[in-house]
């Protein structure tokens, strides 16, 4: 806590004698003088010109915050600028693809890949209806085969009133026959 309100403290400061600077002296002075060049050396930047291995984009501050940097890496976009390899060459619906960068964020192809979906469209074998991954869903399909029903539209043969599932449940059937 104390080095971050030390490093505030000091910004605060550069960033207040740079105020003062830029109100006296002519535009040459403004840029490049002792206060700007301080703030370059404790911020890393290259206000004043003076360290030109320090601006946005060079190997030793590449562009964007580290924040944006943070979240590009984790969202699979380039908001920073960073990433020009995550940027989209097509962009359609919520899709972002390039080559390297596959549709939907890192975050919906993880979901997908943990629950077999293809909301990210990365996925497309795993789309409903295909032979990975039949229709409804496993749950559904699992009510199905212990009930005899349909409901995730994965077992057509067992639809209501198909010779292997005349009219009704299994248990009406059998209360049926019970009390005739």
């Amino acid at each position: 806590m104390s080095a971050r309100k030390n490093l505030l403290t000091t910004l605060a400061a550069a960033g207040s004698l740079l105020a003062v600077s830029a109100c006296a002296g002519s535009p040459q002075t403004v840029t490049n003088n002792d206060v700007t060049r301080a703030v370059d050396r404790a911020a890393g930047t290259d206000v004043s010109g003076a360290y030109p291995a320090q601006a946005d984009g060079t190997p030793a501050n590449p562009p964007g915050t580290e924040a944006s940097r943070a979240y590009d890496r984790v969202a699979g976009t380039n908001t920073s600028g960073a990433y020009p390899r995550n940027n989209s060459h097509t962009r359609h619906h919520a899709h972002t693809t390039t080559r390297r960068n596959p549709p939907g964020t890192a975050a919906t192809r993880a979901a997908d890949r943990a629950a077999g979906t293809n909301v990210s469209g990365a996925y497309p074998a795993q789309s409903d209806g295909t032979p990975a991954n039949p229709r409804g869903t496993a749950a559904t399909r699992a009510l199905d085969r212990a009930a005899g029903t349909n409901t995730s539209g994965a077992y057509p043969g067992q639809s209501d009133g198909t010779p292997g599932n005349p009219p009704g449940t299994a248990v009406g059937r059998a209360i049926d026959r019970a009390t005739q």
